[in-house]
């Protein structure tokens, strides 16, 4: 396929496709993002009947929103004279080739078509981190994306620049922390990050996590226990069935897909431990609450970054049940009732919450965990999956039986702690099967709370 074949870019003829673009067309991945760079842009626009929005003003950056109004092409003017010169001002080779839409050719001036057949990440040049220091957390994040091995030069520039990674804003480090976590190598990147000593400064979470050790329960230390977690996250990914990938490539918040969000959670899963950490007379490390510690831990962390209210809500909820699908299915009597009840308070997160419950469990193979142990709880666990994918098209969300303001009026009660608990243990009721209607709701407000 050539890159003319594009139908947005048939019919232009002037001007270069840059960036992203074409490293995805010479790598035979599809892309929605084309970027070109071009003398005169607001001109350009004019001449494509295109809708032209200021995005940059001050780097010149606009795009143009085509006639159908739904493709869009973001448009650059050239840094420097010309197209050799602005390539030079880029990140990376890989992201400094060229097409000449006029006469239908690469333009490549740092080797990045050499580096993209030999799959390797190299700088252009130092002065570029400078430029934007943000490329040294970019590198990681294309690391993880290709799977290319970091050239030696560009490791020494990372350690030469490293204490500027984290000046720009915390919304740019958000998109790449979350553009990382998209990638298929996002454990083994992590790894690579925590060599430069960057990742601790990321999340100050890695140091309390370092300092736990193996235990009856699992062989890896607990950083390295997370990491793991994250690499069958990816593993699990790649081997799911097409019902369970197309939820997890929903983008349902933050403009980031489902499993972007879920490898970060499954990252910070056991942040809680460290403070939870106690070890008895026996020798068993135990780690009490630690779900629901770390589920409070890494709302502040998160918001820190400038995560959305949904994707906090998303990872702490996450990081919060991670033991409880594990849990349901551990039951003596696993029914339909006990499955149900967890697939209505799960809503729908019930395919994430699983997969990271696998991902954990396979991840935790201490000298106290039998394969008996491990197999029976993935069978448990497939099972629960299964009846949620033959279930979710008929289950309903649970209706309001009563209103904060019908409990207050039935318990003669204002609005405080005592109602919230009132609403829980209905909430709770509902979720078991207890009540179902209205009346039965106020009965069991009136004789059980």
């Amino acid at each position: 396929m050539n890159i003319k074949d594009d139908f947005v870019l048939k019919n232009i003829n002037e001007g270069y496709l840059v960036g992203g673009a074409v490293r995805d067309f010479l790598m035979g991945k599809t892309t929605v993002d084309r970027d070109i760079a071009i003398l005169g842009a607001e001109e350009f626009a004019k001449k494509i009947n295109g809708t032209f929005i200021v995005l940059d003003e001050e780097n010149k950056i606009y795009r143009v929103v085509l006639e159908d109004k739904i493709n869009y092409l973001d448009i650059s003017e050239l840094q420097g004279g010309n197209i050799e010169e602005d390539l030079l001002r880029r990140d990376f080779t890989i992201n400094a080739i060229a097409y000449d839409l006029k006469k239908e050719e690469f333009v490549d001036v740092t080797g990045g078509l050499n580096d993209l057949k030999n799959g390797v990440l190299r700088h252009i040049k130092d002065e570029n981190f400078e430029d934007d220091p943000l490329r040294v957390l970019r590198a990681f994040r294309f690391i993880s994306v290709t799977g290319f091995e970091m050239a030696e030069e560009l490791k020494t520039a990372i350690n030469k620049y490293k204490h500027l990674a984290f000046n720009p804003s915390k919304e740019r480090i958000m998109y790449e922390l979350l553009k990382l976590f998209g990638g298929k190598n996002a454990s083994k990147t992590l790894i690579l990050m925590d060599e430069f000593g960057l990742l601790e400064k990321l999340v100050p979470y890695v140091t309390e996590m370092k300092k736990v050790p193996p235990n009856t329960h699992h062989h890896l230390d607990l950083f390295h226990h997370v990491v793991e977690t994250v690499r069958n996250i990816e593993e699990l990914y790649e081997n799911s069935s097409d019902s369970v990938k197309q939820h997890l490539d929903q983008i349902d918040f933050g403009g980031f897909s489902r499993i972007n969000h879920l490898k970060l959670a499954g990252f910070l899963h056991d942040i809680g431990k460290y403070s939870t950490w106690t070890i008895e007379e026996n020798g068993r490390h135990r780690f009490i609450k630690h779900d629901d510690v770390g589920a409070k831990m890494c709302v502040p962390f998160l918001r820190s970054l400038k995560f959305s209210k949904k994707q906090i809500e998303y990872i702490s909820c996450m990081i919060k049940n991670h033991i409880y699908p594990s849990n349901v299915v551990a039951a003596p009597d696993l029914n339909e009732k006990v499955m149900m009840r967890y697939l209505r308070k799960m809503e729908n997160n019930v395919i994430d919450n699983i997969v990271l419950a696998k991902a954990d469990r396979l991840s935790a193979r201490g000298e106290a965990i039998t394969e008996e142990i491990i197999n029976n709880n993935l069978n448990g666990l497939d099972k629960l999956l299964n009846f949620y994918l033959e279930k979710r098209e008929t289950i309903k969300p649970l209706p309001k039986l009563l209103s904060g303001y019908e409990v207050m009026e039935l318990k003669g009660i204002k609005q405080s702690p005592e109602l919230g608990n009132i609403i829980k243990a209905l909430n709770e009721a509902q979720l078991n099967g207890e009540i179902n209607t209205k009346e039965e709701a106020i009965e069991f407000v009136l004789l059980k709370c």
